[in-house]
């Protein structure tokens, strides 16, 4: 029973591989509005009950999507984030190897974007019109940013930071966001954090999307040069005031 359980569970794993492919497909040809259950059964050659079975809904489709979209950057920005920590484990300037880090996982995410462009556009581009995403996809949307917080959290606990000036106004604000995303950081660098994470889509989005098109040429040059402007926004170069 167990080796039919076994085969069970392969065959299960291969056709919902299969399903996420011809979605993925989808999603390049049409765009994820378009994605259609009885689309992706018919190129597949199933009836559409059958792919019921595994997805139930186009949203819960949808949903594995984003899902494994934001784990594939996810992934990518931790691995190049291992390797840069682990080159400048042996750094006496400590500055220089929290930007590293930093402009590793920058540089790991707008690679993934640039040969993910159908996937980046499902997680950052338009939201699909009819569909909320769910409380799993949080997790795996948080990789990236627990990252460049981690790298902030790591400089202020060895030598401070450049803490920005933060406006009165903007205080509870600023407060509340540090108890929630970094409660090790100063609420002066919270808010500029946060706003360093959106700009860092935000560049993305307009490479991606074609914005820089006949406006950004040396596109690599330019896109390092402002990650470590963020870098400075957020306190990471010139350590303690």
């Amino acid at each position: 029973m167990s080796a039919i359980r076994g085969a069970r569970e392969r065959a299960r794993i291969e056709v919902t591989a299969a399903i996420k492919d011809e979605a993925r497909k989808q999603l390049a040809a049409e765009g994820a509005a378009k994605l259609s259950l009885r689309a992706v059964a018919r190129e597949l050659g199933m009836v559409s009950s059958a792919l019921y079975r595994y997805f139930p809904s186009r949203d819960e489709l949808l949903t594995a999507l984003i899902v494994d979209a934001y784990d594939s950057v996810g992934e990518a920005a931790e691995r190049a984030h291992r390797a840069a920590a682990a080159e400048a484990a042996g750094q006496a300037h400590r500055p220089a190897a929290h930007l590293a880090r930093w402009a590793a996982v920058a540089c790991a995410v707008r690679d993934w974007a640039l040969a993910h462009p159908h996937e980046y556009a499902l997680i950052y581009g338009s939201p699909v019109p009819g569909y909320t995403a769910p409380q799993a996809t949080v997790g795996p949307a948080s990789r990236v940013g627990l990252l460049l917080v981690a790298v902030v959290e790591d400089a202020h606990r060895e030598e401070g930071l450049a803490l920005p000036p933060l406006a009165e106004e903007l205080r509870p604000e600023a407060e509340r966001l540090a108890a929630d995303i970094a409660p090790g950081l100063p609420p002066a660098v919270a808010a500029p954090l946060v706003a360093a994470w959106a700009q860092l889509f935000g560049l993305l989005s307009f490479e991606i999307f074609g914005q820089f098109n006949r406006v950004v040429e040396a596109r690599e040059v330019f896109f390092r040069q402002a990650v470590t402007e963020l870098a400075r926004t957020v306190g990471l170069l010139g350590g303690r005031r």
